[in-house]
């Protein structure tokens, strides 16, 4: 039996998100462009329970997908490329890497949240053994706003555990508004690249509940 639910995967729980603009290529897999860089607590009634830290870079939907999996054709469509991801645990990694090929890894998280009427201060590190790759810091008022749709599409490159591009649809309902934002990226860890990149803009989604398929 796999580790990990089947898809689709029906998920709970929130989202911190900043996009960046990064002005020259880092290196091969990290181009000149914008980025979104996620913050996300899965929680029950989710079939994992989790956090993640996730990059990704707006593209253009490439494939419409083949006939034998039955989806509209997409292609120029916008979608998302996620380059780096980790989570911290090993089914959700195991399942997002054979079912959706993004190419998880595992890595140890602290998160704490405080409330204050309608504001929550949440405070995020991501370390892999014990050496940062970031920290952020959130102040928001999503918890008050009023829930709305959203639709997302995710155009994976093949990973040896699913070597066919994977064109992943998101769809979903979130609590979702504008929100303050801190990030430091470790000089010497992964996203060092982010460093320089110029933050746009920072939201929250607040109980969301997404459909991963």
């Amino acid at each position: 039996m796999k580790p990990y639910p089947p898809a689709p995967w029906h998920m709970h729980g929130s989202l911190w998100l900043s996009a960046f603009r990064l002005r020259e290529d880092a290196d091969d897999r990290h181009p000149a462009g914008t980025y979104g860089v996620a913050l996300v607590s899965y929680e029950d009634p989710s079939p994992l329970t989790y956090h993640e830290l996730l990059v990704a870079r707006t593209t253009k939907a490439k494939l419409a997908g083949s006939a034998s999996d039955r989806r509209p054709n997409r292609a120029g469509k916008g979608a998302v490329t996620i380059t780096d991801i980790w989570v911290d645990s090993a089914a959700s990694q195991a399942g997002g890497r054979e079912l959706w090929a993004i190419p998880k890894q595992l890595c140890d998280f602290d998160m704490e949240s405080s409330f204050r009427g309608p504001v929550t201060s949440t405070d995020w590190t991501a370390t892999v053994e014990r050496r940062p790759i970031v920290s952020a810091q959130f102040t928001d008022v999503s918890r008050a706003a009023i829930r709305v749709p959203f639709t997302g599409l995710v155009e994976q490159p093949g990973i040896p555990e699913h070597p066919e591009v994977a064109d992943v649809v998101m769809k979903g309902n979130a609590k979702a508004l504008p929100c303050r934002s801190r990030w430091s990226f470790a000089s010497d860890g992964p996203l060092a690249f982010l460093q320089g990149a110029r933050r746009l803009g920072s939201f929250r989604m607040a109980g969301f509940r997404l459909a991963f398929d």
